[in-house]
């Protein structure tokens, strides 16, 4: 049936019938209006790896961030005491070590004139090797706090607006809590189109998008396969896309097939009185017929518009 519609065209009429031509069905395409969301292709939250208090935040809803870029800083003030302690652990091995080391000393002097046993210089070299591991493993310790009070900064994951900021400064935020949503990779149309139209939609099909008023095409760049609450999921590309408002909705119309019509140049349409006319030939006569219209159809030859009633396949219409 397709293929016998396709078939179907416009027939231009031979040089007797120059300025005319003959009706014939044609294919067109039908249009499903549906409503589309501007979203971001990738929406990332920006958390706290600490939990504490929010001491300064440098982003609002709206700014746009880069990939590192600090968003806000959490501090948490048991660090630096846990710190502080660490350091005061860390002078009283470092005392430690340092006698156990001059008691090494003395051992070995003693131990060469006999004063004390082998034995005993083992287990004075076995003191100095304890303080010694005992004051690494602390400073390893110190430099995890000292990383811990440095994740404080909460950096930006990837390139950017921010969204939502959920939190205010001063406010108490855990660890993985969100401070700011991040919508980045690009912006695109989502549809959410009824689940019977399904299997007519295709991949890579044109868009109408009217927005703001103005007329624009995107692309049908994905659909998803799964079918969500009885509707079929799909994103769109557009180019120069208004992007001020994040999950604004835009009227979109989606292609769902073909259906069969006639159509005549919209330069044959006449409009008196509110009536619109199209002039046909017959056996050598002229006469205007009162057509209803449908809706318009725009080709690469120009813009042509749907007859509904009033005209019938193999009508001769003059085309001024």
């Amino acid at each position: 049936m397709r293929s016998a519609l396709a078939l179907a065209s416009l027939l231009v009429a031979g040089p007797a019938l120059a300025g005319t031509l003959t009706l014939q069905p044609t294919e067109i395409t039908e249009w499903k209006a549906v409503y589309g969301r501007v979203e971001a292709r990738d929406t990332v939250p920006a958390r706290a790896r600490i939990g504490g208090v929010v001491v300064e935040l440098v982003v609002s809803e709206g700014d746009t961030v880069k990939a590192g870029q600090k968003i806000a800083v959490v501090r948490d003030d048991k660090i630096t005491f846990q710190i502080a302690a660490l350091d005061a652990q860390l002078r009283a091995l470092q005392a430690q070590y340092e006698t156990a080391q001059a008691e090494l000393e003395r051992g070995q002097a003693l131990v060469d004139k006999g004063v004390i046993t082998a034995q005993r210089l083992d287990q004075l070299r076995t003191d100095v090797n304890v303080a010694r591991n005992q004051i690494a493993s602390t400073e390893a310790q110190r430099e995890v706090y000292v990383q811990q009070g440095q994740e404080g900064q909460v950096l930006a994951p990837g390139d950017g607006r921010v969204l939502t900021v959920p939190i205010t400064r001063g406010a108490v935020v855990m660890a993985g809590e969100t401070i700011a949503s991040i919508g980045g990779g690009g912006f695109f149309l989502r549809l959410s189109i009824p689940e019977r139209h399904a299997a007519l939609l295709e991949q890579g099909a044109s868009i109408r998008i009217t927005a703001n008023g103005a007329e624009s095409s995107g692309r049908l760049a994905k659909i998803y396969p799964q079918i969500q609450s009885g509707r079929v999921i799909a994103d769109v590309e557009v180019e120069a896309l208004d992007t001020a408002f994040v999950d604004s909705r835009v009227l979109v119309e989606v292609p769902v097939g073909g259906r069969s019509a006639l159509i005549v140049p919209r330069a044959a349409v006449t409009t008196r009185s509110g009536i619109d006319f199209v002039a046909v030939e017959g056996h050598g006569e002229r006469a205007e017929r009162a057509v209803v219209l449908g809706e318009k159809v725009v080709r690469p030859e120009g813009e042509f518009v749907e007859i509904l009633t009033g005209l019938a396949p193999g009508d001769v219409v003059v085309v001024p």
